[in-house]
């Protein structure tokens, strides 16, 4: 693990590959749940040919809970990364679920900074949150352990603590996997370092909504989704796919929100086709 201190914040990231070649930056998901290691690992194999770079957001994983946890303060915490660490060049960027919802804001106030734009399972704006409850509806009978207040509470700023939070994550796992791992979810819960503060700053604030700045973004696009994908359901994607000139649309059937670790080498083919400029 390396650590910079940025923007006031120590953050907490990742680095492989050779220095010359151009920076791919991984965002992760999870509003102070996620944090950079799976994404990491998953999109490892690039640095055979990238630098990858991935790092804990602000208030997220291993880096430091300095406020303020705000949607655009994330966005600038990526440029400062962009001109100090990847010494202001273009880089390659590749966003998931929430990570994903930062980079299309980075995309829409750093256009300069982007060379290829890539997002995995999110959404444009925060409407999709009524999919999601309606898709956990549907599929309650695969969570025995959760309920309907639980997903609202995912939704919302009103966690309790980091305990309630590592709970209701614990007890909606079962949702995000198409072939669910019961000992592999709990050791990934309990490892996880998560932050109901963050989650709450960045859940209470409603104003995400770039539905109508898609249009802007001029930077070649891949979106990737899984179609069995609950939280950002497909259509968000296609969504963003429809409103983004000349983005390219993957959804990879059988798959779920993590579809890049669930279908690792076929999501790993599409980037490579994508950023190669060849035609699948």
């Amino acid at each position: 693990m390396n650590s910079i201190t940025l923007n006031g914040a120590t953050f907490a990231y990742d680095l492989a590959g050779d220095d010359q070649q151009p920076t791919i930056v991984v965002l992760h998901g999870g509003r102070g749940i996620g944090d950079r290691r799976s994404d990491f690992q998953a999109f490892l194999p690039l640095a055979d040919r990238y630098r990858l770079l991935a790092y804990d957001q602000r208030g997220c994983g291993e880096s430091s809970l300095t406020p303020p946890f705000t949607f655009e303060q994330m966005v600038d915490d990526l440029e400062a990364f962009r001109q100090q660490v990847a010494g202001g060049k273009k880089i390659i960027l590749i966003g998931g679920s929430f990570g994903g919802m930062i980079a299309l804001s980075y995309a829409t106030k750093y256009p300069d900074g982007l060379s290829h734009l890539i997002l995995r399972g999110t959404a444009p704006s925060h409407h999709h949150e009524a999919g999601a409850i309606a898709n956990f509806q549907a599929r309650l009978h695969q969570a025995p352990s959760a309920s309907l207040e639980m997903v609202h509470k995912l939704f919302s700023d009103r966690v309790t603590d980091d305990t309630e939070l590592r709970l209701i994550w614990l007890a909606l796992q079962p949702l995000y996997y198409e072939n669910f791992d019961a000992n592999a979810a709990l050791e990934r819960t309990r490892t996880l370092s998560l932050h109901a503060e963050t989650h709450n700053a960045l859940f209470a604030d409603k104003a995400y909504d770039l539905r109508d700045k898609l249009a802007e973004i001029a930077v070649p696009t891949l979106v990737i989704v899984g179609g069995n994908d609950w939280i950002c359901p497909p259509d968000q994607s296609r969504l963003i796919a429809h409103g983004i000139p000349g983005a390219r649309y993957v959804e990879i059937a059988g798959a779920n929100h993590p579809v890049h670790i669930e279908e690792n080498a076929r999501v790993l083919a599409e980037i490579g086709t994508f950023l190669s400029g060849e035609e699948s």
